[in-house]
């Protein structure tokens, strides 16, 4: 079977390789991929990875052989999941406790994106509590997390605002967005605030500044930093306003606690009901994944990016 593996020679880093089929654990399923979705952590990890590292987090796609434990879904259901690593490929192993089944009306491509970008909204968001009146801004709002984070985050009650760093990028946010701001810093969206919680990915400037829109009691949750890696602050601000926290946020730690399958299959009911909508800037084949990834990389992707095999 074929699968992606780095080759630091190669064009972009990626190669297809011909690999052994898995080998399931009694608690996994063997499942044929049909669509993968790529996110910008796990490119990242591949420009820095060894040769013969395998990339890939989030699939959809249908069981070819059940858990032989007898937990899971049965062979022939149409599943998404995710992976520590491994899953640009076209048949793998998954726990089933990492796997959710799909409802009829819901494609493998738009299930594929829900993983590692749902999950990560989802869970980033329950961290302050209760959104109900609250003010949520979100960075970074053009890409995967950012737009589903925007729809959870109303749909919970909050009012969501939205940053993003280029004029070309507002459209894509303002169904989902009450205020839409453009810029390389957080402060241009002061007048929208102050903010019970940001969900922050961009670092650098935006980072810094954002922690200075915080309400007294409010949180940041930083999962990313697409733009700048380091970050410096006004210290004094930050503890004198009461309350404040920054949560350090990585969806790998967190399913240690919450399990994704279950949360997997919350979001394939809002994504069926209508009631969450998913933005796929473009789809691409198989053979051009190292593409895609480049695509993804230099920041040229409006919401997910999705691969089929």
């Amino acid at each position: 079977m074929n699968a992606v593996v780095v080759d630091r020679a190669a064009p972009g880093g990626l190669i297809m390789q011909n690999v052994p089929e898995p080998d399931p654990l009694p608690s996994e399923a063997l499942v044929r991929v049909r669509a993968m979705s790529l996110n910008l952590g796990e490119v990242r990890r591949a420009k820095a990875a060894a040769d013969g590292w395998r990339p890939g987090w989030d699939f959809a796609g249908t069981v070819e052989r059940a858990a032989a434990d007898g937990a899971g879904p049965p062979a022939g259901a149409r599943v998404v999941g995710m992976l520590d690593a491994g899953a640009w490929t076209e048949l793998l192993a998954a726990p089933t406790h990492r796997l959710a089944v799909l409802p009829d009306t819901v494609s493998f491509e738009e299930a594929s994106t829900l993983p590692v970008a749902g999950l990560t909204a989802l869970y980033a968001l329950g961290k302050r509590g209760s959104l109900l009146g609250r003010r949520v801004l979100v960075t970074g709002a053009s890409g995967g997390v950012g737009m589903f984070a925007l729809q959870l985050a109303r749909l919970e009650g909050a009012r969501a605002t939205a940053l993003v760093h280029r004029e070309e990028k507002r459209d894509a946010v303002t169904p989902y967005a009450d205020e839409v701001f453009v810029g390389d810093e957080a402060s241009v969206a002061a007048s929208a605030g102050p903010f019970d919680l940001v969900l922050e990915s961009v670092g650098g400037k935006v980072f810094a500044s954002a922690l200075q829109l915080l309400a007294e009691n409010g949180m940041l949750v930083t999962f990313g930093t697409s733009a700048e890696r380091t970050s410096t602050m006004e210290v004094a601000p930050f503890y004198a306003k009461g309350g404040l926290s920054i949560y350090g946020f990585i969806l790998f730690h967190e399913l240690e606690t919450q399990p994704a399958g279950r949360n997997l299959a919350r979001l394939l009911s809002l994504l069926a009901e209508k009631k969450l909508d998913v933005r796929i800037d473009a789809t691409m084949p198989f053979a051009r994944i190292a593409d895609a990834a480049e695509r993804l990389w230099s920041r040229g992707v409006t919401g997910k990016l999705v691969v089929t095999v």
